[in-house]
């Protein structure tokens, strides 16, 4: 768990940066007094300003549901103490469990939603739902405005992910059949030779 006190608001300027890498996420919406969490491979960041994500949400999941009620939704990027974790939510269905009841998860509110926050992660992204019905029945995909991020400050803090030192902090990337990896070790581009 990520103590509050690491816990740091993140300029919207520099959300985009939260998913820049191509993590997995964790995805929760809350609606009418339910409430789930599943795992995503698919997210990405759209636009800087205001910022945008889209990420993908099949038509089976509850997760959709709660969020096309709500019209709001948390986006939460775990890390490799985590995978087991991710593992599991992306494997059970929230329609006939709850899960934050089920796995002890410890959450949080945001200021902009209702959707639960998972503690342990290292970033979160409280978006508001960009209607779009045409493009979500068709092709699953679901825009969202980020109005909130909030990163672990031990990882990400001036704009940037440094995870030295923090091997279980590292995001996880799904790569298929419950197969993940982390983030590597950063490379400097303006140092390489040309």
């Amino acid at each position: 768990m990520i103590p509050a006190h690491h816990r740091r608001p993140v300029p919207l300027s520099k959300a985009y940066r939260l998913l820049n890498h191509g993590p997995t996420v964790l995805v929760s919406a809350a609606h009418n007094g339910r409430r789930n969490i599943m795992a995503a491979a698919w997210a990405m960041p759209l636009d800087f300003e205001p910022p945008k994500v889209a990420v993908v949400l099949d038509k089976a999941t509850w997760t959709r549901q709660l969020l096309e009620g709500a019209g709001t939704f948390v986006l939460q990027v775990p890390c490799a103490a985590q995978a087991d974790l991710v593992q599991t939510l992306g494997n059970t269905t929230g329609a006939e469990t709850d899960k934050f009841a089920a796995y002890g998860l410890q959450t949080f509110i945001g200021e902009h939603t209702e959707a639960p926050l998972l503690e342990g992660c290292v970033a979160w992204l409280e978006c508001r739902l960009l209607p779009e019905p045409h493009t979500q029945q068709t092709y699953d995909l679901f825009l969202g405005e980020v109005v909130a991020a909030y990163a672990d400050e031990r990882v990400f803090s001036e704009g940037r992910w440094h995870f030295e030192g923090h091997d279980q902090r590292r995001t996880l990337h799904h790569v298929a059949g419950g197969h993940f990896l982390t983030i590597g070790q950063p490379i400097d581009g303006h140092q390489l030779p040309h």
